[in-house]
């Protein structure tokens, strides 16, 4: 597959809200005489990726080049977040230091169950001066993209400046634009390729239900937003996708789901996010990464936690669901 091929060449800029996902497992053999709550035998640490961190991660798992922008502490998760980006080859330059804890959610879980999860974090607006390094490593990176992804989690780097001046780049260059958005900032991502809510975080944004399957709505909801195509995802429903041709009878699509089997949902957002962007800069319509992203997130729910899926991973889906279909 051409697309495919090419995804080696492209480089990707991903700016947004990097986290530290750590998981403490256990046993749970009393409970505590200090207070009602069960003790847990840390047997095992694992860190992962998290946020705009597993965007990248996915991209990398593509074999695109990647660079993250996004704000650290000066802290030993920010260290751990950097060593492991590096690992799976993301330029961490654009990791800016800034006066606030990373962002780090730490699980307990015992017996497979999830005990209790610990956030470290504040998520209020970054201060003029972080702004401003967060601008320059902004700018930079979308100097070197094929594509830009925002990945926005509501933890302050994109700040509208930021999304203004990014967006503004990307544009300049010409290169396509792909947005995962989160409320605060919902309607600031005017002139954006593709624009990627889930039905829950649109209706919570437009302040009403939407139903896509009544064509009228659909041209408004394209021209309110600003963005050429909005990607609806929908569960194990699969996902919409309404571009600003569906005013002329067009331009609505949808994409059912591909997957076979679901063991974890977690880590399928930030997976559609890094092949739509891959692809797009691939060359691919919107509609062929959509499509081509939609099965990348039916290989990725049939795997346990947030994890990456490769061409030939993907690949292998295509054949097995083109076998099914035939017979």
């Amino acid at each position: 597959m051409s697309l495919l091929a090419a995804a080696r060449e492209q480089r990707i800029a991903v700016i947004g809200d990097a986290m530290l996902d750590v998981y403490l497992k256990g046993d749970v053999t009393r409970i505590s005489p200090e207070a009602p709550v069960p003790v847990v035998r840390v047997r095992d640490r694992r860190f992962a990726l998290g946020g705009a961190a597993n965007v990248a991660q996915n991209v990398a798992g593509i074999g695109a080049g990647v660079e993250l922008v996004a704000s650290v502490g000066t802290d030993q998760s920010a260290a751990q977040l950097k060593e492991m980006l590096a690992a799976i080859g993301s330029d961490t330059r654009g990791l800016v230091p800034v006066n606030r804890p990373t962002t780090t959610k730490t699980r307990i879980v015992a017996r497979s169950q999830q005990v209790v999860r610990v956030d470290e974090e504040v998520d209020d607006d970054h201060s003029p001066h972080e702004v401003e390094q967060l601008l320059a490593a902004a700018e930079r990176a979308v100097e070197s993209a094929d594509a830009l992804v925002l990945e926005d989690y509501n933890k302050g780097v994109l700040v509208p400046l930021v999304i203004e001046r990014a967006m503004h780049a990307a544009r300049a260059k010409g290169i396509p634009v792909v947005v995962d958005p989160k409320y605060r900032n919902f309607f600031a991502y005017h002139g954006a390729t593709i624009f990627k809510p889930n039905m829950r975080e649109l209706e919570d944004a437009l302040g009403a239900s939407v139903d896509i399957e009544h064509p009228a709505t659909l041209p408004a909801l394209v021209q309110r937003l600003g963005v050429e195509a909005v990607l609806l995802t929908l569960s194990e429903k699969g996902m919409a996708l309404i571009d600003k041709n569906v005013a002329d009878g067009g331009g609505a699509h949808r994409i059912p789901t591909t997957a076979r089997e679901v063991y974890d949902v977690v880590g399928a957002g930030d997976t559609v996010t890094a092949w739509l962007a891959v692809m797009l800069a691939a060359g691919a319509t919107p509609l062929e990464a959509s499509v081509i992203a939609n099965f990348a997130a039916g290989v990725e729910v049939g795997k346990l936690g947030a994890a990456t899926v490769s061409p030939v991973e993907l690949l292998d889906a295509y054949d097995d669901h083109a076998s099914s279909a035939a017979k």
